[in-house]
Parts: C-alpha cells; sequence; structure tokens
C-alpha cells in the first residue's frame, strides 16, 4: 500500500508548501498538491480558491498576483504560497506527485510545466474536462479522475475508464470490496482519502485498496520504512 502525502501532509506542516514538501518526501511515496492559477497568470499551489483559511491575508487566489502570494504568511510559519515549479524542485526522483487540477483550463499548461521535470507524475481532477485536455496534452501522463462522497462510485469509475484514467481517486466511505475489484478489473489503481488513522488503512487495505492520501505519516497498516519508530 502506498502512503500519499496530502498537501505535503498538512496535517503536522503548513500544507502546500515548499517546506512540506521537504519534509514529506522522506516519509511518503507520493505528495499530493493542490493547482491553481493566480491573478497573473502563474501556476501556484493552493488548495482553496481563496488564502483566507491557510495565510494572514483574504481574497482569491485568481485575484492575487505571484508576487501577492508569496509575501503571506501561510499558517503562521513564514511560508508563502509557492509556484508550482518550486514545489516541484523539491521532489526527488524516488518520489512520486499527484498534481490535483482544482480548477478548469489548468492542464494545457500544467502539462508542459511537469514535463520539465524528471518526476513521476500523476495529473488528477474532479472535472472530466481537464482530465481530457491532459491526454491530448500528454497521453504519456498517467491520470486519476476524483471522486466526492456525493457521487456514485460506479459512475466513477465509468467515467475514469471513459477518460482513459488509470487511477481512481475515491472517498473513504465510497471504498467497498465491489469497487476495488471492478477498478483492478479494468487495470486501475484506486486511492482512498482522506485517510485519518491505522485502523482505518487497514480496513482499507483487506479490501484491496492500492494507495492511502493521508495528511500525516503513520497510518500505514504495519511497520514500514514510512514510520521514524
Amino acid at each position: 500500500m502506498r502512503l500519499i502525502a496530502d498537501r505535503g501532509f498538512g496535517g503536522m506542516y503548513p500544507e502546500n508548501t515548499v517546506r512540506a514538501v521537504e519534509e514529506s518526501v522522506a516519509l511518503a511515496d507520493a505528495v499530493a498538491l493542490d493547482v491553481r492559477r493566480c491573478g497573473s497568470g502563474e501556476l501556484v499551489v493552493c488548495r482553496d480558491d481563496t488564502v483566507d483559511r491557510v495565510t494572514d491575508g483574504t481574497g482569491r487566489v485568481s485575484d492575487l498576483t505571484l508576487a501577492d502570494l508569496a509575501a503571506l504568511d501561510v499558517l503562521g510559519t513564514g511560508e508563502g504560497v509557492p509556484r508550482l515549479e518550486a514545489a516541484l524542485d523539491a521532489i526527488p526522483r524516488s518520489v512520486g506527485v499527484v498534481l490535483r487540477l482544482r480548477e478548469t483550463d489548468l492542464a494545457a499548461d500544467v502539462l508542459p510545466t511537469v514535463s520539465t521535470f524528471p518526476l513521476q507524475v500523476v495529473v488528477a481532477s474532479a472535472f472530466p474536462g481537464e482530465l481530457a485536455a491532459a491526454r491530448a496534452a500528454d497521453p504519456g501522463v498517467p491520470r486519476a479522475f476524483s471522486f466526492g462522497e456525493g457521487a456514485d462510485p460506479l459512475d466513477a469509475l465509468s467515467t475514469a475508464r471513459g477518460l482513459g484514467a488509470t487511477f481512481l481517486l475515491a472517498p473513504v466511505s465510497a471504498c467497498t470490496e465491489r469497487l476495488v475489484n471492478d477498478a483492478h478489473r479494468v487495470g486501475m489503481s484506486v486511492n482512498a482519502y482522506p485517510v485519518a488513522s491505522r485502523s482505518e488503512a487497514e480496513r482499507l487495505d483487506e479490501l484491496g485498496v492500492d494507495g492511502v492520501v493521508a495528511d500525516r505519516w503513520g497510518v500505514l497498516p504495519s511497520p514500514s520504512n514510512h514510520e521514524r519508530g
């Protein structure tokens, strides 16, 4: 079972920052980051459409410039909201990265950007059109379809298959033996989110889930090199 650091283990480190990436890569198989476009046009790493929750500032990411975002303080740590390239630069080749496209019209710029980094990249989105655009921009980059709690899991799997996705990002509550088996039958891996405890990961492991997306280390079912002790 793979451990994917949600926002760079955002429950332990300042989420979606360079520091979080640097801390989490020693403990995770992959890092999941959230991508948006800022007001000056660059790709940046931020989960919400505003900076209000995680910084000392306010406003929509799409209205703030790259310089504005860099000057903010994420969760009182002195870290700013980073440009995508800065976050990718902190990831070693041995660690994968899942880029969650949090809005539309990003794929055409994200794919050329990631192509300049020697990384194992998966492009993920809840927007089918973004995954279709990602396939058109670079069909060689794996894609993940993400769906929320309100969606029908089997419909989501059908959508993912139609998009040529190789990964499914599924809510923990949607992960059933049937979903996992059906996904595996068509060659698709299932990653569950958000996983909060080892007992939850153990249950998912028994179902055959391939990876867990967690905001802290130490949730894997058995002792491994992901843990400090």
